[in-house]
């Protein structure tokens, strides 16, 4: 999936994003919106991940949908 499919396709991916990191709040997926980087980002300061392992896990969750 894209940038433009993962970021058209959101709202749909936004709910099952949250179950698999519990810690995201609402405010954080407001700021996320659709942006995968902005995903990534935030993947890293909650968890504490590097850059590799949030984008490796974006991807991952990515690839299950």
């Amino acid at each position: 999936m894209n940038s433009d499919q993962f970021e058209g396709n959101w709202h749909k991916i936004k709910g099952g994003a949250q179950e698999k990191w519990g810690e995201l709040t609402n405010d954080d997926m407001d700021r996320v919106d659709g942006n995968r980087e902005k995903l990534e980002g935030e993947i890293q300061a909650k968890y504490g991940k590097s850059k590799e392992e949030a984008k490796k896990e974006v991807n991952d969750f990515i690839d299950s949908l």
